[in-house]
């Protein structure tokens, strides 16, 4: 399996504890980096996220190069990518959070508020939650039926409910996993996640999409 992985840092992610957990999910090597270059050599690539939508795709587009890189690597190349929380909502074609954003557009759909009709049923999103595959769906092989932690306000709907891998249930069905071809996003943090999220991500470095 040895993999090589780029964990893109351009101010907006748990760096450290996503690092730590690709290496004790089998990763022989991680590369922390804001660097294009550090990307466009990479076997594999994950973007984290944490904070807003709007914070996080201002921070990664003010990189020169690096969504050019990344669009090289992972929808030219094939490289096998993973994204993180925010880093799963980026990949939709446009987000609400803090005013109207731009994605990066790799998966049709909008990032929109959790909206919940019971007043027991609380927001922000935030604990430990069920993780239900979608069998029929491209990456869906990747995620295992569990428990997966969950913090965020918003949630990725898919346009036709197209490229859902897998879904949670808070007050309603949530997208919980995308994936297509060579990319899988989860909203859920694997690093958070004990045994279920390093069983994710060594499910991930063994993938070939």
């Amino acid at each position: 399996m040895p993999s090589h992985v780029a964990l893109i840092d351009y101010g907006a992610g748990n760096l450290q504890s996503v690092a730590n957990a690709l290496r004790a999910a089998g990763a022989e090597q991680v590369k922390v980096s804001g660097d294009p270059e550090v990307v466009r050599v990479a076997e594999r690539i994950v973007l984290p996220g944490v904070g807003s939508f709007a914070h996080c795709i201002k921070a990664l587009r003010a990189i020169p190069g690096m969504v050019s890189v990344m669009e090289e690597r992972v929808l030219d190349g094939g490289a096998p990518f993973l994204g993180i929380c925010v880093g799963m909502q980026l990949l939709a074609t446009r987000g609400v959070e803090h005013g109207v954003h731009k994605g990066l557009n790799w998966i049709a759909g909008e990032v929109l508020p959790i909206e919940v009709t019971d007043p027991a049923i609380k927001v922000p999103h935030m604990g430990w939650n069920d993780v239900a595959p979608m069998r029929h769906h491209d990456g869906a092989e990747l995620i295992e039926r569990g428990e997966a932690y969950f913090l965020h306000s918003y949630h990725f709907v898919a346009d036709e409910g197209r490229d859902i891998a897998a879904i949670s249930d808070h007050g309603g069905a949530i997208t919980a996993a995308i994936a297509r071809d060579n990319i899988l996003g989860v909203q859920f943090h694997p690093e958070k996640s004990q045994r279920y999220g390093i069983e994710l991500l060594e499910a991930w470095l063994n993938w070939k999409p």
